[in-house]
């Protein structure tokens, strides 16, 4: 059974486009009268979730992924298509929205439930736990226009939790949280999945995305450009926006008295790929020119996650690795084997410079991604070698 499907999906808007008069003529004769321009904010969007599956919802700023999840709660009303949903609907799409700036957050709780359809006798009942669950007890009688942004969400997400919906809907408001509250929530998503709820939330958090997704939808300029697995199609957007040379956040910098050539990453087989496996091997074949001999130079590289979080660097002076004097073109290679990298998407950075740091040869920050696949069952970032010694 599908918890949400939708058909040739899409909303129009219009925005006024144009040019003013500058003269009584022109006023007259309705020049520069402003025209109506359609901007399609999504559109021809077909999906279909079963129950039970959680879905993130990813894609640059702008390109339509609110939209969807205002369609999908019914908040807005497609300009074509249809989107069908089975089952009772709550959603946190927009700080503050279904709350009254003047009334308290005890009687927010009341409206804001009474938007979502749900029975007053039915909040009655819950209200304690609303309010626990958000930790706002001391706060529950001021009227919200009082709240700062991070009361907002955590009233919110309370009572789109705690009204046991059968989908849940959730934009990225989360953000605005503080990181305890954030951890209640992912906790609380967990709850959910355990008992077989239907989740669409967006993020820009990819790690997030990928930990929790059985799928993954990317949106751009409006269209479902790709869908799948989460790790397949964070990789798609992390080198399609972020990453490969061209991304939105990659930097390239130094004298480039030494310069890269095109780095490959291998796999065990030789293979060039952007998917790795734990516990496998990854090659990093480096080739460079130097335009005037380099004595003692230095190869170095960090990595971090698909968030951005730095999670390991080192070269070859640290690691006391003899380089000899570099002249005219050449391949360095760098090995990780075994790959002890868990499941997730990384950025890679590399750079080369002088032994005493004066002088940036060429570095390429965050420059190449790649994926890393993990079959086994446990979590993290690393695989550590733990061994058990039990009597």
């Amino acid at each position: 059974m599908n918890a949400i499907e939708a058909v040739g999906l899409g909303k129009r808007y219009y925005r006024r486009g144009g040019q003013r008069a500058t003269t009584l003529l022109e006023t007259l004769t309705g020049f520069g009268r402003a025209r109506r321009e359609e901007f399609w904010c999504l559109r021809e969007a077909n999906f279909a979730i079963p129950a039970g599956r959680t879905v993130g919802v990813i894609g640059p700023n702008g390109s339509g992924k609110s939209s969807l999840l205002g369609l999908a709660a019914g908040t807005i009303t497609p300009t074509e298509g249809h989107v069908r949903t089975q089952g009772r609907i709550s959603s946190l799409l927009e700080l503050g929205a279904g709350f009254h700036p003047e009334l308290s957050g005890r009687e927010n709780v009341y409206l804001n439930a009474a938007l979502l359809g749900i029975p007053r006798e039915d909040v009655k009942k819950k209200f304690d736990q609303i309010v626990d669950f958000a930790d706002l007890r001391e706060f529950i009688d001021m009227p919200v226009k009082h709240y700062s942004s991070g009361m907002y969400v955590r009233l919110g997400f309370s009572i789109a939790v705690e009204v046991d919906p059968d989908i849940l809907l959730i934009d990225e408001v989360l953000a605005v949280g503080d990181i305890a509250f954030q951890l209640k929530c992912l906790d609380r998503i967990r709850q959910f999945q355990r008992r077989g709820k239907t989740i669409l939330f967006v993020s820009h958090a990819l790690q997030t995305v990928e930990e929790f997704c059985h799928e993954a939808f990317l949106i751009h300029g409006g269209r479902l450009v790709e869908r799948g697995e989460p790790s397949e199609v964070i990789l798609k957007y992390i080198r399609r926006y972020m990453g490969e040379g061209g991304g939105l956040f990659t930097q390239e910098f130094g004298t480039r008295a030494v310069e890269f050539g095109n780095v490959r990453l291998l796999n065990a087989a030789g293979e060039e790929t952007g998917i790795f496996e734990t516990g496998g091997a990854l090659t990093i074949e480096i080739p460079y020119v130097a335009h005037r001999r380099i004595e003692k130079p230095v190869f170095g590289f960090s990595l971090k996650t698909g968030n951005g979080m730095y999670i390991y660097g080192s070269n070859t002076q640290i690691q006391q690795v003899a380089v000899p004097p570099l002249e005219g073109a050449g391949v360095v290679r760098l090995d990780f084997a075994p790959l002890r990298l868990m499941h997730g998407n990384y950025f890679l950075s590399l750079s080369i410079h002088s032994w005493d740091h004066a002088e940036q040869f060429h570095r390429r920050e965050d420059w190449w991604p790649f994926g890393v696949r993990n079959t086994g069952e446990d979590l993290g970032l690393f695989k550590l070698d733990a061994r058990w010694h039990c009597p």
